[in-house]
Order: structure tokens, then sequence, then C-alpha cells
């Protein structure tokens, strides 16, 4: 069984504690559900041939319940502890290399931030290639790159900033949330999935 995780997410200038506090009940849902998924798959299993196509289709759900738990799991690590740099850091010297500077993948970021319609802006490090990358995830599921580690990203569903701004404002959250994180965490994601 999959357990929800515990956040302690101080309190965040342009995003409101309400705002938070309904995105970690999403957040639960998503554990709820896949733990659920899970049992009805164990379930129908038993007689798999009879039940491929339900087998088949839970199985696709399960992907969005387990990828929406996942980011969702990463996005508020990112926010624990408050707003802190990470100065120098392996991560910043990566950017410096696969971007020209840190400045220049925050422009890209922010870009890919305003893609329209819902999903993730997603920093990646594929360890083949040893190379950052920028993507976007559709929903929770389509567009994750396979066999690469979560560096950072930001949920640009509606429900991460409607009660704080409109969809023509979501360019504020962006900047809010950027100015909340924790860059320490990035940086370790970053060292674990390069050693």
């Amino acid at each position: 069984m999959f357990q929800a995780k515990q956040f302690t997410i101080p309190e965040i200038n342009g995003i409101s504690s309400k705002t938070i506090e309904e995105h970690l009940k999403l957040y639960a849902g998503y554990v709820k559900n896949a733990n659920l998924i899970q049992e009805k798959i164990n379930e129908y299993k038993v007689d798999s041939e009879k039940n491929a196509f339900v087998l088949g289709e839970l199985s696709r759900r399960f992907a969005f319940e387990f990828d929406g738990m996942r980011n969702h799991e990463y996005y508020f690590e990112q926010l624990e502890g408050g707003h802190k740099e990470a100065m120098e850091s392996a991560l910043d010297k990566k950017m410096i290399e696969d971007f020209g500077s840190v400045e220049n993948w925050l422009t890209e970021f922010k870009t890919l931030c305003m893609t329209r319609g819902i999903g993730w802006a997603v920093l990646w490090y594929d360890k083949v290639s040893d190379r950052l990358l920028n993507a976007w995830v559709d929903e929770q599921h389509l567009g994750q790159l396979n066999g690469l580690a979560f560096i950072y990203g930001i949920d640009m569903w509606e429900h991460s900033y409607l009660m704080d701004y409109t969809p023509g404002e979501k360019k504020k959250y962006v900047e809010a949330y950027l100015m909340a994180t924790n860059q320490e965490v990035s940086s370790a994601r970053f060292d674990k999935a390069r050693s």
C-alpha cells in the first residue's frame, strides 16, 4: 500500500494556505486511488483472461493516479523548508553547461510553464546523455520521459493556483512558486540522479 507523505510547508508569499490545504487533499486522493486501483487489479487478475479489457483500463488509470501521486510529492517536497538558494551547486554548473546560464534555463522553464492546457513543467536529468531537459507533461502521465530523473517541476493544473489567481494570471503563480522553493531539494535530486 502507498502511504501519503506529510509535508511541512511554511507560509508562502503569493500562494495562500487555503490553496496549499486543498492541493494536499487532492494529493491524498491520488494516493487513495492508486491503492484502490491496485486492489481492483489484484481482484480481477484472478481470471486475467476473462478480465483482460478491465485490467488494461485499470492499468492505464493506475499510471495517471500513480504519477499524480509522485508528481505532487516532488512538488510539495520543493516547498519544505521555505525558500533556500543552492549556490554554486552541481546542478547550477550543469545548467550553465547545458543552457548557457542558470538565467537561460529559467527563461526557458518559465516559457514552458505558460504552455496552454493542464499539465506540468518539469526539468529532467537524462543520465544516458548526461543532459538536463525541460519538458511538458500532459495530465499526470502523458509526456513523462522514460528513465529520466525528475529534478524540478511546477504543477500547472489550474487547481494549483485558481484560488489565488485567474487563468490569465498564472505567470504570477509561477513567480510565487519559484520564489518559494527550496533549491537544495532539486540540487540533492540532481546529485542523486548523477551518482
